[in-house]
């Protein structure tokens, strides 16, 4: 009897799961498409599809970074971490003075529409006084990284999504360690996923090294790993509070120009100046976030000196309280945009509106370039971005394919003087998956070493023309269609 009715029952559960899924997604997502593709996937795949959605579909990272938030001010109220809300109502801060006194008054008044945008999305101000130091591959970066931690003196904070055991990350270890022994303060963060790509897991290296290390959102158990899919992406060095590295680039030896296999191409960026404080303040709430200390003092937050011309700023993006800060502050961008755009990053999936905003740009006679790599080391994206590639191309966006080996780079250069960089890509996974930091910087002398940095990109790509992309056979179309319908999930 029992056995009659095992399958009636197994059809209700499933049935009753789907339900409370496909309401949820309902509910909760803020697109049309990631909420029928949701529910698709929910009522297509019994049982598996509401499995996939419980963990790669909701969002618990909000509540959780919300409620120790409010703990780590409920201890401290002075915290340096203020609290973002982006949409709240704020006085906003006092501009810069545009440089260059024959920049015409319309620009001038763009830029400041820019820079207060830029307060409205990130909460935070305008850092005025400080220098940016643009690094080509592991080959410059490393060596000044690993210089800044052995000349620190107070604190150390180093973030990183990979952070592999090799000849590039041994040397940070041996390093890390001595800081760790001539008493200075030191942290490091590792994403969890991250860290499989090593083996053995630096994290267990440098635990055993004395080295205080945390892993981020790390759970061995499938029901205890609700975080899989949101990864920390950031990459941050900060030594003594005063010095800072930003960019891109993971550690590990493929980032070396003379890497055998695995080479990848990179950039890193040195900061010093005010806008150090915004490397640290996202440094310091991963941390309290992964293992709620709260790291505060002099050593951490001290005061800064300008060091430079340059006005620049903190983006953090993540799927908290920082959700969709990167995605905002490029809308920004390219609606202020009146001359020229160069876009570098190896992952181009941009949402509808962003897609759109970029071809606006273009019908406003903008030249907006697009340089991805021509192989892609993620052979899926690869397919995906040229499915969606045409949507840019017909209205005459310019896209450039680099050659191998991958250019995993990216940036932003709009008008020859607002500069992005960092850790976030033109993905889903970037604009709203991951934790992202990247720095806006406002110089006309800066932007232009970044655009000689794209500019010999160009030199070394071919131009991918839509007559080209219309000739591709029709298995190659059907296979990229493919793979940028599931561009949400990848």
């Amino acid at each position: 009897m029992f056995a009659d009715i095992r399958p009636i029952l197994a059809g209700l559960i499933g049935i009753t799961l789907s339900v409370v899924a496909s309401l949820h997604a309902i509910s909760t997502k803020r697109e049309v498409r990631a909420a029928i593709g949701w529910m698709g996937l929910i009522w297509l795949l019994p049982f598996g599809g509401a499995a996939l959605y419980a963990l790669l579909g909701v969002n618990r990272i909000r509540r959780r970074g919300g409620r120790i938030r409010r703990q780590m001010h409920s201890l401290q109220p002075d915290s340096p971490l203020p609290p973002l809300a982006f949409g709240a109502h704020r006085e906003a801060p006092p501009l810069p003075s545009e440089p260059g006194p024959s920049r015409p008054p319309a620009r001038a008044l763009k830029l400041a529409g820019l820079m207060r945008t830029g307060s409205e999305v990130t909460g935070l101000p305008m850092a005025v006084g400080n220098r940016v130091e643009l690094l080509v591959d592991g080959d410059e970066a490393y060596p000044a990284m690993l210089d800044a931690i052995r000349s620190a003196e107070r604190t150390i904070g180093l973030s990183t999504y990979i952070f592999d055991m090799d000849e590039a990350g041994e040397p940070f270890v041996a390093a890390l360690a001595d800081a760790v022994r001539r008493g200075v303060d030191v942290r490091v963060l590792i994403d969890a996923v991250g860290a499989l790509y090593s083996s053995p897991p630096a994290p267990k290296i440098l635990e055993a090294r004395g080295v205080p290390t945390a892993s981020f959102l790390k759970s061995m158990l499938p029901w205890r790993a609700p975080y899989f899919n949101l990864r920390n992406h950031r990459k941050i060095l900060v030594t003594d509070g005063t010095i800072g590295f930003t960019g891109g680039m993971n550690i590990r030896a493929g980032c070396m120009s003379d890497a055998t296999e695995g080479r990848v191409q990179d950039l890193h960026f040195l900061v010093e100046g005010p806008v150090v404080r915004h490397l640290v303040e996202s440094f310091a709430g991963d941390w309290v976030f992964t293992t709620e200390e709260l790291l505060d003092g002099d050593g951490w937050f001290p005061e800064l000196a300008e060091r430079g011309g340059i006005a620049a700023r903190g983006v953090s993006d993540g799927p908290d309280e920082d959700f969709e800060t990167l995605r905002w502050t490029l809308l920004a961008a390219l609606a202020s945009a009146e001359h020229c755009v160069r876009i570098v990053t190896p992952y181009f999936l941009p949402d509808q509106t962003l897609v759109s905003a970029l071809n606006l740009a273009a019908l406003r006679g903008v030249t907006v370039d697009i340089i991805i790599p021509e192989v892609n080391n993620l052979r899926v994206v690869g397919w995906a971005m040229l499915g969606q590639i045409r949507q840019v191309l017909k209205f005459g966006c310019r896209v450039w394919l680099t050659p191998p080996p991958f250019d995993h780079s990216k940036l932003v250069i709009v008008d020859h003087t607002w500069t992005l960089f960092g850790s976030g890509n033109w993905d889903p996974r970037s604009l709203r998956l991951n934790f992202e930091f990247n720095v806006e910087a406002y110089d006309d002398s800066f932007a232009g070493r970044a655009e000689t940095i794209a500019w010999k990109k160009i030199g070394r790509a071919r131009r991918l023309t839509i007559e080209e992309v219309d000739d591709w056979p029709v298995f190659d179309r059907i296979r990229n269609g493919l793979a940028w319908l599931g561009s949400p999930y990848l």
